[in-house]
């Protein structure tokens, strides 16, 4: 993993391959003992740096933080930035927020990317900040912007938002993002600044669901892991944003190349819609938690693999509510995720 600490109808949805079960709803789970600030939280990513664990997430105007020390008691921070930089007027008429960041460490610091879009359009941003430390209490500690990424425009047939960075293991940096349009594409990164190695090179086009007729094309939220001699593909397919009426799902894929194909456990290719249930929404009898998505993926110090998400609390006015639960691996080789 390098540097990294790591939406289907009815009937497309029974051709995607189930990866196992989720823990026994009546066992104590990691999500049935969280507790602390863990809401609102939408598109959450997971870092650890000493002995604190630090989530990051969409939330208002700003990237909102979140701090723990057991994974379980969770306290709200301030925002990371405390306004948009310059540069994303121009880039981006009509944003206001920064959405869905990404956290890693690279060279001595770190990496938050982050995107700025309007809802439903496919102008849109990835910016970078960078700072030595998470600690907001450290001498050291301060963000950098340095400045835009990568854009997408309304010409463009990607959307630039929900950015994940990954190092292969050969060394190159990629960047993954995407939302919607033709899917989840990947970038080729320069090591040095952490933007593309050449401005002009086409992405790979890692996922996609073939859009129904009228319909959208309704995948996003790219995270890449390394492990077991594969690289794992987790999206998010169908609708967040709806509260507790979100369809949201989150499907994994599997590759020997970070460049794909990824298939799910039965073959299917998601770059036709395909791959492996990986984390469904609550079983109809709880019925609580809708809607879970957004996925990302943190590597304990303990070698424990924890995935990170968002789901729609029902009982809190659909709230997106901070979820994490380990990640058993199987057998065959394939994650199950103990939520």
């Amino acid at each position: 993993m390098g540097a990294r600490m790591l939406r289907l109808s009815v009937g497309a949805a029974l051709a995607v391959a189930s990866s196992g079960g989720a823990q026994s709803r009546d066992a104590p789970t990691l999500n049935s003992r969280i507790t602390g600030d863990i809401s609102p939280t939408h598109d959450p990513v997971i870092a650890r740096e000493g002995d604190t664990y630090y989530v990051f997430s969409t939330g208002g105007r700003y990237i909102l933080s979140r701090t723990s020390k057991d994974l379980v008691h969770w306290t709200a921070g301030k925002p990371l930035i405390g306004e948009l930089p310059d540069w994303v007027a121009k880039a981006v008429p009509g944003a206001k927020d920064m959405w869905a960041p990404d956290i890693s460490y690279v060279n001595g610091r770190y990496r938050l990317y982050y995107a700025v879009s309007t809802f439903g359009s496919n102008r849109s941003a990835i910016g970078l900040f960078t700072s030595p430390t998470l600690d907001p209490n450290a001498p050291n500690y301060g963000w950098r912007d340095e400045g835009p990424v990568l854009m997408s425009t309304n010409d463009s047939d990607f959307n630039a938002i929900d950015p994940n960075f990954i190092v292969g293991r050969d060394g190159k940096h990629w960047l993954s993002l995407g939302s919607f349009w033709s899917g989840l594409k990947l970038f080729r990164l320069d090591p040095e600044t952490g933007k593309p190695a050449d401005p002009a090179a086409k992405p790979y086009s890692v996922a996609r669901r073939p859009a129904p007729a009228g319909g959208p094309d309704a995948v996003e939220a790219p995270f890449i892991i390394d492990r077991g001699g594969y690289y794992w593909l987790i999206a998010s397919y169908d609708y967040c944003c709806k509260g507790a009426q979100s369809t949201y799902y989150t499907v994994i894929g599997r590759s020997k190349q970070i460049t794909g194909p990824y298939l799910g456990k039965d073959g299917s290719k998601m770059m036709e819609g395909g791959g492996t249930i990986f984390i469904r929404a609550d079983l109809p009898e709880q019925d609580r938690f809708r809607g879970p998505g957004h996925a990302g993926v943190l590597r304990d110090k303990d070698g424990t693999d924890y995935v990170v998400y968002h789901a729609y609390d029902k009982t809190n006015a659909g709230a997106p509510t901070l979820r994490i639960a380990p990640i058993r691996w199987g057998a065959d080789g394939w994650p199950i995720a103990e939520y």
